[in-house]
């Protein structure tokens, strides 16, 4: 896998984010989406502390976080709040 690599070439102010588009139960037969967890995964070599977060209520929270992290403000009516300010 070429993460490794990806990680190298990082500077110390870009944020990295895997995610998924959405969450998928196992046990259910097709490809509609379900009920199951989407996984969030961020680095950023200005991160001073791993670990886990809170889990969040709705899968918009990664697209807030996006767009505070360009500086762009979310808009009016929108679901979904940055947790940009979680990721020490």
């Amino acid at each position: 896998m070429k993460l490794g690599e990806l990680l190298g070439t990082l500077r110390d102010d870009d944020l990295l984010i895997i995610t998924a588009d959405h969450g998928n139960d196992p046990t259910y037969t097709g490809t509609d989406h379900t009920r199951e967890k989407v996984p969030f995964l961020a680095y950023s070599r200005s991160m001073q502390t791993p670990g886990a977060l809170a889990e969040a209520d709705s899968f918009a929270v990664i697209g807030a976080t996006i767009t505070d992290n360009f500086g762009i403000a979310m808009p009016d009516g929108t679901i979904g709040h940055s947790i940009l300010d979680k990721l020490n």
